[in-house]
């Protein structure tokens, strides 16, 4: 998901509120003259008497420069949207749900693309929601600029989706979807917004976040044709190589890629005045541990929920601020001094890492699914809940991770752990049956690596016992994935848990180790090395 502060964060300071402002800037007036030809051309709409009892539906112009990684502007885009807040549920729209594909996904196809050398293309489909045909009636008023003139009382009627309308991401998924299927692709039924086709060399890999399509494959020939059928279908600009998603820096080589945000970190540090701040080796001390501090001194609420925001957007390429960042989002809602200390010790790990990233390599073996699970009895001091932790590798590569607040108190380290590797053998079955469709192979078992002796016997024994009947049957149901052998529990020693520096704040060396161990690289110095 893309938080809501970090888009606010990857926007820029220097567009135009409304219309007055962008009217007299050339640029801008040719993106609005861009838009409206691209929407007659799409025959989008259709200037109508507006009937008797009806209530037209405003419009808003919206720009947009459209950055790269470096923070030069490649694009001016304004967009004419609709505001669909004023419609009503069962009269201006029913359906509204349209999905994405998960970041964790996204990750997944990269670590399946540098394992076989093969390049991800990046797509986007020029006013996308444009294309997504409408059931309802739905009128809007004429565009800001653009009224015809005699006709200023007539209203338009909408044969197509415009941005802004609440069912315009379910029209725009359903035609996307209807096309695809219509050249070939087969909709994953664990990850619907990732589709295949074909088999061996000439397969494909798509996945769809909105009007960004990634594309990849063994053969770039099968890679060429796809884009001249989309090109065919709708207004398509080719991206080449993907360098810049959602925020995140994508470099290709011919052994491994990389993905890290430094670009939008050294935003968030130049937004919240760290950009000068000195850098710190942890972002969290050991032993420290937040509670709701109720005495202390009260801060400004809004900027610290803003400066989490962002932060939590940043963990899609760190997971070593998995930890100190979930801690710190357990008191949005009243924060105190010491909790706006801790975040701001975040900040200042961020500034001495803003190079760190992950890295995909090409192992020439075939793809397998490694997972670790841990969590800290307890670590929580204010339920004196358990923190779970869970890690998962395609071979070397990290593609998913999460650190979380157990929901259930645990009597004791072991069901702490037994809880814990419950919530990882849900996200593994979920990996296994998303690479099993991908692939186009039968699904492997996962490894799952455990560093509790008592657990692991938990797992593996059927038999309810005194010291495990009181736990939620729920927790149970690991039991069955390692009986069907879709999962199979293994033994680690403390020192080899990767997900270990995702429950707890660690010294400053252990850390170090603990952060290599996870996979986070200085990518840096890795590009130089390779």
């Amino acid at each position: 998901l893309v938080y809501p502060y970090s888009e606010a964060l990857l926007a820029v300071m220097e567009e135009p509120s409304c219309y007055q402002d962008a009217a007299g800037d050339g640029n801008w007036i040719e993106a609005m003259e861009s838009e409206i030809q691209s929407i007659n051309k799409n025959k989008t709409w259709e200037l109508v008497k507006l009937l008797a009892g009806q209530k037209p539906i405003g419009l808003k112009w919206v720009y947009k420069l459209k950055k790269n990684a470096e923070g030069e502007i490649v694009k001016y885009k304004a967009r004419l949207v609709a505001k669909g807040y004023v419609q009503r549920q069962g009269i201006d729209y029913e359906e509204v749900f349209a999905p994405v594909a998960r970041l964790e996904t996204v990750r997944l196809i990269l670590a399946l693309a540098a394992n076989r050398s093969w390049e991800v293309h990046h797509l986007d489909v020029k006013t996308a929601f444009l294309n997504g045909e409408l059931i309802e009636d739905v009128y809007v008023s004429q565009p800001e600029g653009y009224e015809k003139k005699g006709q200023e009382e007539m209203v338009l009627k909408l044969r197509k989706a415009l941005y802004g309308l609440k069912q315009a991401p379910r029209a725009w998924n359903v035609k996307l979807d209807g096309s695809l299927k219509k050249i070939g692709f087969r909709k994953c039924v664990t990850e619907p917004a990732v589709y295949t086709r074909g088999e061996g060399l000439s397969k494909l890999v798509l996945g769809v976040y909105v009007d960004d399509l990634l594309v990849t494959g063994g053969d770039p020939r099968e890679i060429e044709i796809f884009k001249k059928q989309m090109t065919s279908e709708f207004e398509m600009s080719d991206l080449g190589l993907l360098s810049f998603y959602l925020g995140i820096e994508v470099e290709q080589k011919k052994d491994f890629i990389t993905v890290k945000q430094t670009g939008y970190a050294k935003k968030v540090l130049e937004q919240f005045g760290m950009s000068d701040c000195n850098a710190t080796r942890i972002p969290m001390d050991p032993g420290m541990k937040l509670d709701a501090d109720k005495q202390g001194e009260r801060t400004d609420a809004t900027r610290y929920r803003r400066i989490i925001g962002c932060l939590r957007y940043l963990l899609h390429t760190r997971p070593d601020m998995s930890y100190s960042v979930g801690m710190a989002s357990r008191f949005m809602e009243k924060p105190t001094v010491k909790h706006f200390n801790a975040v701001k010790q975040i900040l200042r790990y961020l500034k001495g890492t803003l190079n760190l990233g992950l890295v995909y390599t090409q192992e020439k073996k075939p793809e397998v699914l490694v997972g670790y699970t841990d969590s800290d009895s307890g670590g929580d001091v204010v339920g004196r809940r358990s923190i779970g932790g869970m890690v998962f590798y395609l071979n070397e590569g990290l593609i998913t991770w999460n650190s979380h607040k157990e929901k259930t108190v645990a009597l004791s380290s072991c069901e702490a752990e037994f809880m814990a590797a419950t919530a990882a053998a849900k996200q593994a079955l979920w990996l296994r049956n998303l690479l099993g469709e991908i692939t186009g192979t039968e699904p492997k078992a996962v490894s799952l690596y455990v560093d509790n002796s008592s657990a692991i016997a938990l797992m593996k024994n059927p038999v309810f016992h005194g010291r495990s009947k009181h736990i939620d049957v729920k927790f149970h149901f690991i039991r069955e994935c390692v009986e069907r052998e879709q999962i199979v529990v293994k033994k680690i020693h403390t020192l080899e848990q990767k997900a270990d520096a995702l429950t707890k704040p660690m010294p400053a060396v252990k850390f170090s180790v603990m952060k290599h161990l996870l996979g986070v690289r200085e990518l840096e110095l890795e590009d130089h090395q390779a």
